[in-house]
């Protein structure tokens, strides 16, 4: 055990081993319980069966349903984490600003989408859209914008915070050496609140990733729309296993997103020195990373 962890905690003793080490039992004892138990349930309900997992081997059902209703979720996905990201910076640094009429406004719109339910939101726009554009189908702009503007409020926090995470000492050597407020925000702070705003950034970007999910709502044509109406009526009975192979796709694509960002925030690191802490997003729970970096999970 290193130094630092001993200050933070009494190393455990014999004993405090030992039940340490009966509770780590205990629990995967009940984890194989639970494991056992729903495979036991499955298995009485033939879920197991080879043939409601046929489909899944055949190359038609991956090219007519889940390849473009994973492209779906993509496409909502990679539209809305773009405008959210702009969103998020033009309102979170207009939350800095030194004037009142535009800081108020500002902090008005960003507390109030943030307050709304998401999936209100996205009913609102997507009933609304007609009424003012005409008829037609908005299932996809429904998507994009309420995901939009329910993240980029978040993510405007989230800027907000890892500029304000940067000591004051920075900006007042900014000023100090003649630069205006917008050359110490985009020479000075920004390139550091970055480096400690990435873990929050990619937290928020995995939970748009994942509501995105609430297209089912409105018909929209995703991934979960496809796996949970589109083949189990096509292939009856195929709920469990479709239900199954697109959870572990939702899983792959955020594990993979949050990889990229672990990367890149670790590459961002070596090349640029920051003294703002990481930042972490409403809601998140954070867990230590190696180093200075660290993760959060939404």
């Amino acid at each position: 055990m290193s130094s630092q962890a001993s200050v933070l905690f009494d190393a455990p003793g014999p004993r405090a081993r030992l039940r340490n080490n009966a509770l780590t039992l205990l629990a995967a004892v009940g984890l194989a319980a639970i494991v056992y138990f729903v495979y036991a349930r499955f298995d009485a309900k033939g879920q197991w069966d080879g043939k409601i997992w046929r489909p899944f081997l055949d190359a038609s059902t991956w090219v007519d349903y889940i390849i473009p209703g994973l492209l779906g979720t993509l496409k909502a996905a990679g539209l809305a984490a773009v405008f959210a990201l702009v969103f998020g910076a033009v309102f979170g640094l207009a939350r800095l600003s030194d004037h009142k009429w535009i800081r108020i406004p500002a902090g008005a719109v960003v507390e109030i989408f943030r307050s709304i339910p998401l999936l209100l939101l996205i009913f609102f726009i997507f009933y609304l859209a007609p009424s003012v554009l005409g008829g037609g189908d908005y299932t996809l702009i429904a998507l994009v914008a309420g995901l939009t503007l329910y993240n980029g409020s978040v993510l405007a926090e989230i800027v907000r915070a890892g500029v304000r995470a940067v000591p004051r000492g920075q900006s007042e050597a900014g000023y100090a050496i003649g630069l205006r407020k917008g050359g110490v925000m985009r020479l000075i702070l920004l390139p550091q609140a970055v480096t400690a705003m990435m873990p929050a950034i990619v937290s928020q970007l995995v939970v748009l990733l994942k509501d995105t999910a609430l297209g089912y709502i409105i018909a929209y044509v995703d991934l979960l729309n496809m796996g949970f109406k589109i083949i189990p009526a096509v292939n009856f009975g195929s709920l469990i296993p479709a239900a199954i192979v697109i959870g572990i796709i939702y899983v792959g694509l955020n594990m993979t997103l949050s990889a990229i960002a672990t990367w890149l925030e670790k590459r961002s690191r070596r090349s640029r020195k920051t003294s703002a802490t990481p930042i972490v997003p409403p809601g998140a729970v954070v867990m230590p990373g190696a180093g200075d970096s660290m993760s959060a999970v939404g």
